[in-house]
This record gives structure tokens, sequence and C-alpha cells, in this order.
């Protein structure tokens, strides 16, 4: 069992409003590694066919966002409140729809975009029907603070207590095992890397080098997959060190443009040799919330119930959207 302070993490509400997409006017073109231009589809906005768990690489876009992408009103947009949004935010919160037709529909949030600087939100394809853009999105932010009590040298970030609890990160032999689809090296990474803080957004994984996609398999990479990066040390910035560790999660999907990629959120960090990656095809947070193309899964979404995995000290295991005490949870009885 993975003792956490999860009784402990504060939940905040934060709120975006549905982005409008952008291209430039005058000049849309995407120039790519080898001089290739195109016109694509990119961030913002309300994709309706891509979702997460589809394939990161397949998509005729450019830094696609599966889903609802958020961000503030250009008339709130100043640093603090935006900072709010972006950093408070983590993956496996529940998004509720607080304006428009949709109204009282809720969602999970699934990836944050640096850059733009998004929160990406999935929702089930009735309720995507039924969104506009400018409709706004209230999240309860939780995760922030989460601590695992005897592991202080892994630093967790944008994670909902209830979605880590679900990815199977088991001990063994005094180190933590994680699931993941592809464990990538830090050389590759490209955008993003250099960064002051993990703690919004994310970084991307280049793929104009086809051997090296080819060698580390990353033509299977998916939205939602969790994924190792070798040697990158995500705990005060971004940065190259040897024996380092991230986890994170493919936030969007692919890009033209050089330096760029599938862009990977940051969930845990270590510079010690703590983390052991452990590849199993199947992790992917699609699949542990019952979201995207896994919603029609066995898959239970995890706020209808309890997370399989992680503990605190309490009574009450944590749900994603639902800090450990809030009614509805169950409990467990004491023996």
């Amino acid at each position: 069992m993975i003792r956490t302070n999860a009784q402990n993490c504060v939940m905040k509400s934060v709120l975006g409003v549905i982005s409008h997409p952008r291209m430039a006017l005058k000049s849309p073109y995407l120039i790519d590694p080898n001089g290739g231009i195109s016109v694509l589809p990119g961030t913002g906005g309300i994709t309706y066919n891509v979702m997460v768990g589809d394939s990161a690489l397949n998509a005729a876009g450019d830094h696609l966002e599966p889903g609802v992408s958020i961000t503030l009103d250009e008339r709130e947009r100043d640093g603090a409140s935006l900072g709010a949004l972006s950093v408070l935010t983590c993956l496996g919160n529940e998004a509720r729809v607080v304006s428009g037709d949709a109204a009282g529909s809720r969602g999970a949030v699934t990836g944050k975009h640096g850059g733009v600087e998004h929160v990406i939100i999935d929702f089930p394809p009735a309720v995507l029907d039924k969104l506009v853009i400018g409709d706004r999105i209230q999240i309860r932010a939780v995760g922030q603070g989460l601590l695992l009590k005897d592991y202080p040298d892994v630093r967790v970030m944008s994670v909902d207590p209830g979605l880590f609890g679900a990815m199977g990160v088991a001990v063994q032999g005094g180190n933590l095992v994680v699931p993941v689809t592809h464990v990538i090296p830090a050389s590759i990474m490209g955008s993003g890397m250099g960064s002051r803080h993990s703690w919004s957004g994310d970084f991307d994984i280049q793929l104009a080098d086809v051997e090296v996609v080819q060698r580390y398999g990353l033509q299977s990479l998916r939205l939602g997959d969790v994924v190792a990066i070798r040697d990158a040390d995500c705990r005060f910035g971004r940065s190259i060190r040897g024996g380092a560790v991230s986890i994170g999660v493919i936030a969007h999907a692919s890009c033209v443009v050089s330096g760029h990629g599938p862009g990977v959120t940051v969930v845990m960090t270590t510079d010690k040799k703590i983390i052991v990656p452990k590849i199993e095809p199947g992790a992917n947070i699609a699949r542990y919330l019952g979201i995207g193309r896994f919603r029609e899964a066995s898959a239970r979404p995890l706020s209808a119930g309890r997370t399989p995995d992680a503990a605190d000290d309490g009574d009450e295991r944590p749900v994603a959207g639902r800090p450990a005490g809030r009614p509805g949870g169950r409990r467990r009885r004491r023996r």
C-alpha cells in the first residue's frame, strides 16, 4: 500500500471558457523538418472526432487537443488567474459545464498544454454536441500538494488523488513500479524542455527521426498514454539529469513543426533511482477513468466509486474529482 496525504489535499474551484481555435490569417502555413508545407487545424475549440485513447500521430492536425480546450476569457487573462487555472488543475479532476445548453454536464480533465495555456477536458459525444465556444466550465481542482509519505524524493504533481490510485503504482523492493506504455529518452524531448517549472503545461516528444521513432515504438503512442521519460528531472523545471525518471501523460497530439511532437504533462518525477517503469500496453488514463475511446468499456469512471490501490491514513479512499470525506464516497469498515 502506498501511503499518501490525500485526506489533506485542498479542493478549489477554477473556471475557464471554451477557447476559439487560432490560425494566422495571412500566413497559415506550417513548415515541417523536411521543408514540407501544410495548413492544418490546431489547438483550441471543440474537437469532435479526436478523443483521449486515440492515436497521438494519425490525425491530420497540429498540436490537436482531444475533446474540449479551455482557457481564461481574454478580459480576465491576468497572470495570477491564468496561473490558478493552469497550475491548480490536475489530470482526472472533475469538470462541470456551468453555462449554456450543456449546463450541469460533467467531464474529466485529461491534459494541460503549455504555451497556449489550455486545459483539456473529455466529455461524452452527446455533451460535445451541446457545447459552444465561450461556454464556461468549472473544475474541482484537487491534487497539487499530494505527497507519497514513504517516498519524499518522488515529487507528485498535476494528478487527481483518485486517478493516481487507479494507475497501478506498486511497491517492489523499495522502489515504485509504474505501468507505462513507452520508455522515452530525455534526449529526444523538445519544446518545453528547460521550462522553469512543470506544474503546468507539457513538453514535447520529437518524432522527426524515423529510426528513433521505430527504436522506441513511438508510432503506437496514444492520447492519454502514461509514459516514462528517462534522465528527465522535472522537480524544479525540466532538465536532463542521468538516473532521473519522470512519468507523464500524453496530453496533445503530434505536431508538424521542428522541435515539437506529442505533449507530455508530468505527474511524477525524481532524480533518484526509485521509479521503475514497467511496460503495460493498457496504461492509459482513458481506460483508468472510463472515458474517451474507453467510455464503452467495462471500466467504471472513478467519480462513481473508490479507487483501487493508493490509500491514505483515513477511513476513506479518494476518488477522482472528489476529496476523501466528501459525501457520496464509500467508507471502509474498521476491523
